[in-house]
């Protein structure tokens, strides 16, 4: 299960990188209104993303049961100001954090799979659920990147 879904990560991030390297900057950074992410902002929410499961998929791994601190997605990307990053750096690390998340989830043993997860005030999931659930939500924000360019 986790090697398809790191290589299905990693097939993911390098075809959007492709598309993303095409946007200029400044319709990166434009937003539809004053209280909607930018492109950046949303491509910064990922790398936030990125961090905190990377987080996730390690710590998860040493116990027989985990509970990890919710995510407060507006203060992540307000507090880092994803909007003042130059877009090609954003990418760039964006990419690079993937890859290596693809490389930590194809380091996870089967038996970790089922070890129970509780993020925040949610229900557990096992983190083989939050595996599947970090790419499921890259793709969702990806496609969210494409339909705001008309793509």
């Amino acid at each position: 299960m986790v090697e398809s879904v790191a290589e299905e990560l990693s097939r993911v991030v390098d075809s959007a990188a492709l598309e993303l390297r095409t946007i200029p900057d400044d319709v990166a950074a434009s937003k539809r209104s004053a209280d909607a992410w930018s492109v950046k902002e949303i491509l910064g929410h990922l790398i936030d993303s990125a961090a905190n499961n990377h987080q996730r998929f390690v710590r998860a791994q040493q116990a027989s049961t985990f509970s990890f601190p919710g995510y407060e997605q507006d203060h992540w990307v307000r507090s880092q100001d994803h909007q003042a990053r130059p877009w090609l750096q954003l990418i760039d690390f964006w990419v690079l954090y993937n890859q290596h998340l693809a490389h930590v989830i194809r380091q996870i043993p089967d038996s970790a799979a089922h070890v129970p997860c509780r993020i925040g005030t949610d229900d557990a999931v096992t983190l083989g659920f939050l595996v599947e659930d970090y790419l499921a939500h890259l793709r969702h924000h990806v496609k969210q990147i494409q339909e705001r360019l008309g793509a």
